[in-house]
């Protein structure tokens, strides 16, 4: 069964941290791009990162540059995201998803989590 699980989102307050993981099952991530999005009620989900298979090239939505950091570790199957200095406008549901293509539109990604929520409020 092919499954993406997402975790490590919480409550934290303006300027903490977040490490959210992303765990795949069923398939090797080894072949596939990974992406986050994040998504808040009445809105469009967000490309917020992407990291590629092959080489490890990274990119970022121009909201998380320099707070937000994407790695994978693919002896686990799983891919981070590390966000510092975290806003009250981070706020949403995060969602990581694979696909074939590196970028950080969203529909081009194939398989998707069931989404971790983080909260930032103080």
């Amino acid at each position: 069964q092919v499954q993406l699980v997402e975790s490590g989102g919480g409550l934290v307050e303006p300027g903490g941290s977040l490490r959210l993981s992303c765990q795949a099952s069923g398939f090797s991530l080894d072949y596939y791009a990974v992406g986050w999005f994040r998504q808040v009620p009445g809105k469009e989900r967000e490309g917020v990162s992407c990291i590629s298979s092959s080489d490890g090239r990274t990119y970022y939505a121009d909201s998380v540059k320099g707070r937000f950091t994407i790695s994978r570790d693919n002896a686990k199957n799983t891919v981070f995201l590390q966000m510092n200095s975290l806003k009250p406008e981070d706020t949403a549901v995060y969602y990581c998803a694979a696909g074939a293509i590196t970028t950080l539109q969203y529909h081009y990604f194939e398989y998707w989590g069931q989404g971790t929520q983080v909260t930032v409020s103080s």
